[in-house]
């Protein structure tokens, strides 16, 4: 199933409170119930005035139609295509 990076423009997103993110988590996750399994939020960074979302989907359609149902911007969405990290390097 491909992997997704959502790019999510929220200004001073990272001034958001505990209880500000927990709300959102909870409108993102009752979303994802109602559009069933196949979507799925691996996990969010929080930065100063941007949210990068991990999920998992069948395809871009569905992620930007999560987007819309939560309201959530939704800036860009690119495929991830693999992963990297300081074990690439080894030989």
């Amino acid at each position: 199933m491909p992997k997704y990076l959502i790019e999510r423009e929220i200004p001073e997103a990272g001034t958001l409170s505990t209880q500000e993110l927990q709300a959102v988590s909870q409108q993102s996750c009752g979303i994802l119930k109602q559009m069933g399994p196949q979507i799925q939020w691996v996990q969010s960074y929080v930065t100063e005035h941007k949210l990068y979302c991990v999920y998992i989907a069948p395809n871009e359609e569905m992620v930007r139609e999560h987007a819309t149902r939560g309201e959530f911007p939704a800036n860009s969405v690119a495929e991830i295509k693999t992963v990297i990290d300081p074990t690439t390097a080894e030989a």
